[in-house]
């Protein structure tokens, strides 16, 4: 009983030495009525079902997870670690059953009273894989198949073994020398900083010439398609040297040398002549030009 805005009679006050508390006052103990069995070491207790049961008195199924005020005692001790009774009135029927609790087992079983329901799943009746026991002192059901499988395990090992023994000469090649190794990476990072520094500008320089965007990626430099461009390059101006070349020696060989060759083309002759007339008329007087 708490006494917060509760009425205190006057005699309260008067043996305030005798009594410490309104529970003491009123004769009732703090749990209330759930404490009315504590003289016999009984508390009252909720208590859910942790499996389904079948009840012995009325045979019906109740279902995990039912709650129940149970009557919790002490009834023994797994070293340590107590063991408790939850007593149960069937909420169906006036019978009565029995769960404790099986530290060793970290489980808990019907005592008296109901019956668990049996649910254990087995893999083989369900079109499953029989599971088999992992026990290292068991003894094996086939010795060759014993032996394959320790056999198995010990390649497994060693080649566990030997790329640990890898992975630790690793670990102790890079890190024996820190310092060096850290001066290596950033000697090594810096060259590739100017080298792309370098490129950057490059790119800058030739964007700006012709006028490109600035978020244009150019592509990199290939050494092979630069020699096949200045092969062909090459390749151009010999062909077109020996055209002209060819037609030098054709029109000397026509006994056109000194004249103006006609040209096929009307436009081009036009073009000339016009040329020619305007030369005269800058000159009037008819003397040649110096």
């Amino acid at each position: 009983m708490q006494g917060f805005n509760k009425y205190y009679p006057p005699d309260f006050f008067d043996n305030v030495d005798k009594t410490s508390s309104l529970n003491a006052y009123k004769g009732k103990h703090a749990l209330g009525d759930r404490a009315r069995k504590l003289d016999q070491g009984i508390l009252i207790t909720r208590f859910e079902l942790p499996f389904n049961i079948w009840c012995g008195t009325c045979n019906n199924h109740i279902g995990m997870g039912v709650r129940y005020n149970a009557e919790k005692k002490k009834v023994g001790a797994y070293y340590s670690t107590p063991i408790f009774s939850f007593r149960c009135k069937c909420h169906l029927c006036d019978g009565w059953f029995e769960i404790q609790t099986d530290p060793k087992n970290t489980r808990y079983v019907v005592v008296s009273g109901a019956r668990q329901k049996d649910e254990d799943w087995n893999p083989e009746e369900n079109g499953g894989f029989a599971v088999h026991d992992t026990d290292a002192h068991a003894v094996p059901v086939d010795p060759l198949a014993s032996l394959e499988k320790t056999t198995d395990a010990q390649k497994g090992l060693v080649k566990a073994q030997d790329r640990l023994e890898s992975l630790q000469e690793v670990s102790g090649h890079y890190n024996a020398d820190p310092f060096a190794l850290s001066s290596k990476v950033r000697k090594r990072f810096r060259e590739e900083k100017k080298v792309e520094k370098a490129k950057k500008q490059a790119d800058d320089k030739i964007k700006s010439r012709y006028a490109l965007p600035e978020t244009l990626n150019l592509l990199e430099d290939d050494g092979e398609a630069a020699e096949s461009a200045k092969r062909e390059w090459d390749r151009a101006r010999t062909e077109e040297s020996n055209k002209r070349r060819k037609l030098a020696v054709e029109i000397a060989s026509s006994g056109r040398v000194g004249k103006r060759p006609t040209s096929a083309n009307p436009l081009a002759s036009l073009r000339a002549r016009v040329l020619e007339n305007t030369g005269r008329q800058s000159n009037p007087f008819g003397r040649p030009k110096p």
